[in-house]
């Protein structure tokens, strides 16, 4: 069984990767809003005559406090605004226009940068072809907007899913261009462009510089509770079966970063789009695989159980068994790296995608080279194994050490998650381990196997249950708002029925309220039907204007409570506790 355990987690993540990367296309509109930009396009001419100049304007918004990277050369990774059309073969794009940038400290860098922000406008002029024969009837060429960029407040930056912007150009004989709907401007606004390497010199250097970053993926703590693994395998073989786990060991590295230069190929070519290495990490399956995985490597560190890679042996199943196995640790070695390197594969990923599909696998792959040279040259060259420290006790204890920093990595990844997935991932993160432990340390070599059956689908039994409980994604069915004194007191006035529902992250009653009453289909239909303000009072800190509001306003020790507004009354509805849903529908039914 335990010959089988890496070869599992190499399909469970090679999933999860897959899901991460491929999840939730986008659809094509000619708005949309994402996170805290809204983004919008406009054709300068109703229709255009063959022959002719034009453009679109592309219109950004965004919220007070966020900016866009305005240029490649002091944005990190080059996560500056990008613009790429996709169009037919009657319209060809000139480089896009961009506003003229101003200068915005970046007190993380503490550098001066280049940044759009507010509400600004990006001009994609084109030409028309020459058509010399064109029908009565117009041609609508279609044209396709990708949209990619960092977006930066003092202290947070995100990567939105802008998806795709759509419109609709009509090239006509019959009809006039009339007056333009806006003019390019002159000398206020600046052309921009990305440029791309192209001299030779400079794609050698920026392939050495994927290859060494490749290659500190291995100094990551993410991935050292695998390495010893494979190399006290290494070093118990014989030089041909060390060289054939080795080898195997780095086809796994190197089947990762294929699947990732698949990736970026299917999505530039079908999606028009490029793969942006934080959408990985900022996908919440990924993550909850990620930071699960830490927590039972960790467990490995700390000796609650062990797996071995199967060695290579004279027997054909065996055999093949084993190098299974190490292309599935490679693998698992490879996905492990990610959480400890996202700003090193970020920038590696960032140039890449500059390039053409061509350079740019070749520098994905080069990356996967750098990662796998140190265990090629260790299977290869068995004399770098004699050099390696003797085991001890100085091992055993370099490796529980490791278990706590995979702890803490774990730790801060699921902080990077909402606050309500984040006490669910902890606790199944308990769950798991008490799982794990019944695995491994409720069965013995000599155990019978039908009691070690038993015992074993009892724990996966329990982790799969408890996952199911803990994980699965909640549905958002009211649109809660934040607190906000003003608003409240706006609606009241206006004679519109107010909820407020007070409550904590540290709150676990609140979590049953979430489930015993506010998932109820009733009552959210209730909440919608009469056009009821919903306000989410959160209390998890003292000095919070909610917290502050259920003492001294309302008047109440503690959390949970809710309070509904109803018009023509003075004093609110009050609930305290938990299982409140009759009452509450009760009361939305006579509004």
């Amino acid at each position: 069984m335990r010959k089988r355990t890496l070869a599992i987690l190499f399909f469970v993540f090679a999933f999860i990767f897959i899901f991460a990367v491929c999840a939730g296309s986008a659809q094509s509109a000619d708005s949309v809003k994402a996170d805290v930009v809204a983004i919008s396009v406009e054709s300068q001419h109703e229709f255009v005559n063959p022959y002719s100049n034009s453009a679109l304007a592309i219109h950004f918004h965004l919220e007070d406090g966020w900016h866009f990277y305005g240029a490649a050369k002091t944005a990190p990774g080059q996560t500056n605004l990008k613009i790429k059309t996709i169009t037919g073969k009657f319209i060809n794009f000139s480089e896009p226009i961009f506003p003229a940038s101003h200068l915005y400290f970046d007190e993380l860098s503490g550098k001066k940068i280049e940044v759009f922000s507010g509400d600004f406008t990006v001009y994609l002029p084109f030409k028309t072809a020459d058509i010399k024969t064109v029908s009565k009837e117009d041609i609508i060429e279609e044209v396709k907007i990708d949209i990619s960029g960092a977006v930066c407040s003092a202290r947070q930056c995100r990567m939105p899913d802008f998806g795709r912007l759509s419109t609709q150009i009509k090239i006509s004989l019959n009809r006039e261009m009339g007056k333009p709907k806006f003019t390019l401007p002159k000398n206020k606004f600046i052309a921009s462009h990305e440029s791309r390497t192209t001299g030779d010199g400079s794609v050698l250097f920026a392939l050495l510089l994927a290859f060494l970053a490749g290659l500190s993926l291995n100094i990551m703590p993410c991935v050292w509770p695998i390495l010893p693994i494979i190399v006290m395998q290494l070093a118990r073989q014989s030089k041909t079966k060390s060289i054939a786990t080795g080898v195997s060991f780095c086809i796994g590295i190197l089947l990762f970063f294929a699947a990732l230069a698949g990736a970026n190929i299917v999505l530039q070519i079908f999606y028009g789009t490029v793969l942006q290495w934080g959408d990985v990490l900022r996908n919440t399956a990924f993550i909850i695989g990620i930071s699960i995985l830490l927590v039972v490597l960790a467990l490995f560190c700390f000796g609650l159980f062990t797996f071995n890679v199967p060695a290579v042996s004279g027997k054909t199943e065996l055999k093949k068994a084993g190098l299974f196995a190490a292309i599935g640790a490679g693998f698992l070695a490879a996905v492990l790296s990610t959480p400890c390197s996202f700003a090193l594969l970020a920038a590696a990923f960032a140039w890449a995608q500059t390039q053409k599909l061509p350079l740019a696998t070749l520098a994905i792959m080069t990356m996967g080279l750098g990662m796998a040279l140190p265990y090629a040259a260790l299977s290869a060259v068995p004399k770098f194994l004699n050099r390696l420290p003797k085991p001890g006790k100085w091992m055993e204890l370099f490796k529980q050490a490791i278990g706590f920093v995979l702890l803490g990595i774990a730790v801060k990844l699921i902080s990077a998650l909402p606050v309500l997935k984040q006490a669910n991932i902890l606790y199944f993160a308990v769950v798991l381990g008490f799982c794990v432990w019944v695995w491994s340390s409720w069965v013995a070599h000599n155990t019978k196997r039908i009691r070690k059956w038993l015992i074993r689908i009892f724990a996966v039994a329990m982790a799969v249950f408890f996952g199911f409980i803990l994980l699965r994604p909640s549905p958002k069915l009211i649109d809660w708002q934040n607190y906000d004194s003003q608003k409240i007191q706006t609606a009241i006035k206006n004679q519109q029925p107010v909820l407020i529902k007070f409550t904590a992250s540290w709150c676990l009653s609140c979590g049953l309220v979430e489930k015993s009453v506010y998932s109820q289909k009733e009552i959210v239909k209730l909440l919608k039907d009469k056009n009821v303000l919903t306000i989410k009072a959160d209390t998890t800190t003292s000095d919070s204007p909610a917290t502050l509001a259920l003492k001294n306003i309302y008047n109440e020790p503690g959390v949970p409570v809710s309070l509904l507004f109803v018009p023509g009354r003075a004093e609110p509805v009050r609930w305290r506790g938990m299982f409140f849903g009759d009452k509450l529908k009760s009361q939305l039914e006579k509004l």
